[in-house]
């Protein structure tokens, strides 16, 4: 082959050289890809490695925050202010948790109200965790919504594909109607 032919080959995409179908595509998932369409690629390992590190994160969170809550009674700050604090990141918590859990099985109405949690997620971030924890040993996080998405994507591709019946030039005409002339 030419180098001419090599660069022509590499700068224009086709279905047999990128690997990919027509159609619509899966969206990829954090540490998944799109493992989670045919649960090929160690897709049982990654959420075994999944649900273990955000188990391990959530627990090493929680030892952090010990040490936090130590150095509030070594600085002595006073009692109300300890339990404010456990407040604060228990509220948090809980916060996060669900809202992490809902945005697995659904999408946000509004995406301005989720950034505007974005903090709240922060300071909650056990809550997130421990949400991401649960889901993992379930399925891949979004796994689910991106599924039925998918399929619903597909079905829809498949139907509009089907619905074209050639070329529209060579349709008998209906009775009563004169043929168009050429």
């Amino acid at each position: 082959m030419s180098e001419k032919s090599e660069a022509s080959d590499a700068t224009e995409p086709s279905t047999a050289s990128t690997g990919t179908a027509p159609g619509p595509q899966p969206e990829p998932i954090r540490f998944f890809g799109t493992t989670w369409v045919e649960h090929d690629g160690r897709y049982g390992l990654r959420r075994v490695g999944v649900a273990f590190g955000s188990l391990a994160a959530a627990v090493a969170s929680c030892f952090v925050l010990r040490f936090a809550y130590q150095g509030l009674e070594i600085a002595d700050v006073g009692s109300f202010v300890g339990i404010l604090v456990i407040l604060m990141f228990g509220i948090c918590s809980a916060i996060a948790f669900r809202k992490t859990w809902e945005g697995f099985s659904r999408r946000p109405a509004e995406p301005a109200g989720e950034d505007n949690l974005r903090s709240l997620k922060t300071i909650g971030f056990v809550g997130s965790l421990l949400a991401y924890f649960l889901r993992s040993v379930l399925e891949a996080p979004g796994e689910k919504l991106r599924r039925t998405e998918y399929e619903a994507a597909v079905a829809q591709y498949a139907k509009r594909r089907s619905a074209r019946t050639g070329n529209p030039a060579g349709r008998k005409t209906p009775k009563g109607r004169k043929p168009r002339r050429r």
